[in-house]
C-alpha cells in the first residue's frame, strides 16, 4: 500500500522532511506541486523523521504539497532497447526517443561476493601503446584516470570507448559541461560506435541528486548485460563530481564533515561504485574505467587518495600523456605473458631508458656537458614520446611491439639496451 502525506515539516535547498512511518532508506517517493510533480529519494532516516532529496530541487514546493511514497526504489529499464540511447541521470530519455519502460530492474544492488570472482586473466585491446603495451587494461578491472582538469581526459575516453575490445560500451557522465556531453555523442556516431554504447549522462546544470545515481544506473544496466554472457566497458567522468554532489548533500543535511567537508563515507561509497568489476564464470564481465580529477593536481585530495586504495592501480594523464611513471596497472602481469614473448621485457626496458632518459633532461637543464650516450638518451627519448607516448597513436600491441624495437635500433646497438640476447636476435629490425 502506498503511503501519502500532505505536510512536509522543513524544506531546506533540495531536501525536503516529512514526518512518516514505514519508509526504507532509498525509497523513492513522488511530490505534487502547484508546478507538477517530481521524484524524490530519502537520503536520511531519523526516527520519524524522513529526509528526501527532490530531483528537479526544491523551488515551488510548499509545506501543504502532497508526498506519496512509491514503497520502491529507483528502477531502470533493461533491454536491448537501450543500445545506441543516451539518458539523463534518472534514466529519462535525453536523445527525444521514447521513454523505455519494460523489464525495470532496481540500481544501487550490492557487489560481488569477492569469493565468487574470476581471477582477471584477459587482456582489453585499445589501439593506445602507453595501455596496450605499458600498463594492459585487464578484463574485469577497476581503474582510474588521475588527472588534472584541462587535460584531454575526456577525448581519452573516447578513443577508448571507440576502440577497446568489448562487447558493449556505458558511458556515465558526472557534472559533465554540455560541450563534453555533445563532444562524447558526436565522436561515437562519427567512430561508429554510438550502436553499441549506452550514454547516462548527467550535466552541470541538472540536479544534483542525478549526479549520485550516475554510477548506480550505469552498474546497474552493466550487471545485467554481463550475466547475459556481454563483455561491458563501464566509462565515468567524472568520480570527483559525484563526490562533491556527495558533499553538497552532506552539507545540506548538516553532516559532521570529514577531511575537506567530504562526508565521512567517502571511501564506502566510491568502493561499492568500484568494486562491482567483476567477471561472472561462463558469462561476461564489467571493466570499470573513472575518470579522477585531482583539484591543483593534488594527489593527496580526499577523493584520489581514497580512490588509490581500493583500485588496481591507475593511469596518470599529464601534459597530454599517459605518463608510464604515475601510472601502473597491477594486472598487467596476469595479461603480459600471454601476447608475445618480448611484451614483458620490451615494456621494463624501455622505460628503464626512459627514466635515464629524464635524468639526462635535469644534468642539460643545469648546464652539464652531454656525452655520446647522453646524445643518444636524448633522441630516444623524443621519439619515444612522439611516436609511443603521444595520444593520437592508434596502433595494435603488436606493432606497438615492433614500433618499440625499431626506436631503440634507431638509438642504441643491441648490447647498449640491456635486453636479452635471444629477444634482440629475434626482433632488433634487420638493417
Amino acid at each position: 500500500m502506498r503511503k501519502i502525506y500532505n505536510r512536509i515539516e522543513e524544506i531546506k535547498g533540495n531536501v525536503i522532511t516529512v514526518r512518516a512511518g514505514g519508509i526504507k532508506y532509498g525509497e523513492l517517493a513522488e511530490i505534487t506541486s502547484a508546478h507538477g510533480k517530481s521524484l524524490a529519494e530519502v537520503i536520511l532516516l531519523d526516527g520519524d523523521k524522513v529526509s528526501l532529496q527532490v530531483f528537479s530541487g526544491g523551488r515551488g514546493i510548499s509545506t501543504g504539497d502532497e508526498v506519496r511514497f512509491l514503497s520502491r526504489s529507483m528502477m531502470v529499464s533493461f533491454s536491448d532497447n537501450l543500445m545506441g540511447r543516451i539518458f539523463d541521470g534518472s534514466g529519462n530519455p535525453r536523445d527525444n526517443g521514447p521513454a523505455l519502460e519494460e523489464n525495470l530492474i532496481e540500481i544501487g544492488g550490492p557487489s560481488v561476493n569477492p569469493a565468487m570472482r574470476i581471477i582477471p586473466r584477459n587482456m582489453i585491446r585499445t589501439g593506445i601503446p602507453m595501455i596496450d603495451l605499458f600498463n594492459s587494461l585487464v578484463e574485469s578491472q577497476k581503474l582510474p584516470i588521475f588527472s588534472t582538469s584541462g587535460e584531454p581526459y575526456n577525448e581519452l575516453l573516447a578513443r577508448i570507448a571507440m576502440q577497446a575490445e568489448v562487447d558493449l560500451i556505458i558511458l556515465g557522465g558526472c557534472g559533465l559541461k554540455y560541450d563534453d556531453y555533445l563532444f562524447f555523442k558526436e565522436k561515437l556516431e562519427e567512430g561508429g560506435s554510438l550502436s553499441r554504447s549506452i550514454f547516462f549522462v548527467h550535466t552541470a546544470s541538472d540536479p544534483v541528486v542525478e549526479c549520485l545515481m550516475v554510477p548506480d544506473i550505469s552498474l546497474a544496466v552493466a550487471e545485467k548485460f554481463a550475466l547475459n554472457g556481454k563483455k561491458v566497458l563501464v566509462l565515468i567522468s567524472d568520480m570527483t563530481n559525484f563526490a562533491d554532489a556527495m558533499k553538497e548533500i552532506a552539507i545540506t543535511m548538516e553532516q559532521v564533515p570529514s577531511n575537506r567537508g567530504y562526508p565521512g563515507d567517502l571511501y564506502s561509497q566510491l568502493a561499492s561504485r568500484y568494486e562491482k568489476a567483476v567477471d561472472f564464470e561462463g558469462q561476461g564481465s564489467i571493466t570499470i574505467l573513472a575518470v579522477t580529477t585531482m583539484p591543483g593536481d593534488d594527489v593527496t585530495h580526499p577523493v584520489p587518495d581514497n580512490t588509490g586504495y581500493i583500485t588496481e592501480g591507475q593511469f596518470y594523464l599529464s601534459n597530454g600523456r599517459i605518463e608510464p611513471f604515475g601510472s601502473l596497472s597491477r594486472l598487467k602481469q596476469l595479461v603480459n605473458d600471454d601476447t608475445r614473448d618480448d611484451h614483458r621485457s620490451l615494456m621494463d626496458g624501455m622505460i628503464k631508458l626512459y627514466a635515464s632518459y629524464k635524468e639526462t633532461l635535469e644534468k642539460k637543464s643545469m648546464g652539464f656537458r652531454m656525452s655520446d650516450w647522453d646524445d643518444k638518451l636524448l633522441k630516444y627519448g623524443d621519439l619515444f614520446e612522439n611516436e609511443l607516448m603521444d595520444l593520437s597513436v592508434n596502433i595494435p600491441l603488436e606493432k606497438a611491439l615492433d614500433k618499440g624495437w625499431e626506436i631503440l635500433a634507431d638509438c642504441f646497438t643491441p648490447e647498449e639496451t640491456g635486453m636479452r640476447t635471444g629477444l634482440t636476435d629475434k626482433y632488433w629490425p634487420k638493417q
